[in-house]
């Protein structure tokens, strides 16, 4: 029963009482005393409920769980019955406080964006990261028309015209660089939640597949279509070219069909070091004899062409693949001949640092590299000259390779470049990786 019904209930019961007693007074005091006896107990009644009354309304101003004013009969229930809804009441509002502060903690936490937005696109809440996406500052935008702060043309028709399930991606001016999915979602009564995640290194590693797609369809389209050339020329022409003609023509066939098999041998060896696990400790590589067979190997490159030489500080040893470490310092030594004109100086330097790291650094007397080519240098088949790059015989993919060989061990590529000045690649290996000739 509601507290009301328990007043009501209450005050019915008394006045039944108030009005037998009344009628008990009547034959013996006569109708005019058992009126006024009724009235008394009628007014004590009256004034009783007014004093519970003002009982009850000081009492709900006081804070929940204050002690229950005294009082008896159906009074006493009332008190007790709304003592109970109220602690009901603020359990209530604690699990729902609570449940909030749980969802407010896993939007700020999201690396989604979400923006609660009103039927006029008037902000109503955002988490962190949407603030972040869009260039915004929670406290200070929150009531305002997301439409006057980001006024990106195809946002703005996006979030004004029709529902699509179909995410935008764009990019905002407030965020350079900064690529965005965007997706609208309608709850409520004509309400709508923005929905953004940063998609910029998504966007980039499909650009650099669709590069390389066609890239690789490129590089294996020229040799392939030189070598077609060639021999169409043959069959249709062997008996009329002279044999010098003829030799010519099989030599720069067979010159294509080798670039081809660089190419497809770079893919493999980058694919496997892609997927393959990483270079174990197990193998001790002996630096003294692998240098001084990649020095002999990058003379054979120069062909006399260039002075190579090798400056060994250090007697340390690495631990991991030889194979890929061979790999990666001798593509180093080959793009520094390749790129280094004729009469130039290469020196290559072993150094083991005083903390105990080790660096392999091949320095060249080249054209240099412009520094905005500088960071794309290791992204497959990226030529900063393409017609010099396939002059010198690469594949535009030996930095790549040069970069997953080191990552497996843990290494990193350094490259400094000056226009006119050359080069120097680096590769810096930790001390985890460094073997002393006693621990071999």
């Amino acid at each position: 029963m509601r507290p009301a019904g328990y007043v009501w209930g209450g005050f019915s019961g008394a006045l039944i009482a108030f009005l037998v007693i009344a009628l008990i007074f009547w034959p013996l005091l006569g109708g005019t005393a058992a009126l006024a006896v009724f009235s008394l107990q009628l007014g004590a009644l009256f004034l009783y409920h007014i004093r519970c009354l003002k009982k009850l309304v000081l009492w709900s101003r006081e804070p929940i769980g204050a002690p229950l004013p005294q009082a008896f009969g159906v009074w006493d229930y009332v008190y007790a019955d709304l003592a109970r809804r109220a602690r009901v009441s603020l359990d209530q509002r604690d699990r729902l406080a609570q449940a909030l502060a749980r969802f407010r903690e896993a939007t700020t936490a999201m690396p989604s964006g979400v923006i609660l937005l009103s039927a006029e696109h008037f902000i109503e809440w955002i988490n962190p990261a949407a603030a972040q996406h869009f260039g915004l500052e929670g406290a200070r935008d929150v009531g305002k028309p997301l439409t006057n702060l980001v006024r990106q043309p195809d946002f703005v028709a996006y979030l004004t015209g029709t529902r699509t399930a179909e995410p935008l991606t764009c990019r905002l001016s407030r965020q350079a660089g900064t690529v965005l999915s965007i997706q609208i979602v309608p709850f409520g009564e004509d309400q709508s939640m923005v929905l953004s995640r940063d998609v910029t290194q998504f966007e980039k590693l499909e650009t650099m597949r669709r590069d390389f797609v066609a890239n690789v369809s490129h590089e294996l389209k020229t040799p392939l279509t030189v070598v077609s050339g060639f021999l169409e020329t043959l069959d249709d022409l062997i008996d009329e070219l002279p044999p010098e003609d003829v030799r010519r023509y099989l030599h720069l066939a067979s010159e294509q069909a080798d670039r081809m098999q660089h190419l497809v041998e770079d893919l493999l060896q980058l694919a496997a070091l892609e997927t393959s696990a990483a270079a174990s400790y197990d193998e001790t590589v002996q630096m003294a004899s692998l240098l001084n067979t990649i020095l002999e190997e990058g003379r054979a490159l120069s062909s006399g062409r260039h002075e190579i030489t090798l400056d060994f500080d250090g007697p340390a040893n690495l631990r991991g693949s030889r194979k890929e470490i061979h790999s990666a310092m001798l593509n180093l030594v080959s793009n520094a001949v390749r790129y280094t004109p004729a009469g130039g100086r290469i020196d290559l330097r072993w150094n083991v640092a005083a903390g105990g790291g080790a660096r392999f650094a091949v320095t060249d007397t080249g054209l240099g590299i412009e520094p905005q080519h500088i960071p794309r240098l290791t992204e497959r088949f990226y030529r900063v000259d393409r017609g010099r790059s396939r002059e010198s015989g690469g594949t535009g993919l030996g930095l790549a390779i040069v970069k997953h060989a080191l990552s497996r061990h843990q290494a990193t590529l350094q490259i400094e470049s000056r226009p006119g000045h050359g080069s120097t690649f680096a590769a810096a290996f930790p001390a985890e990786r460094i073997a002393r000739p006693t621990d071999a």
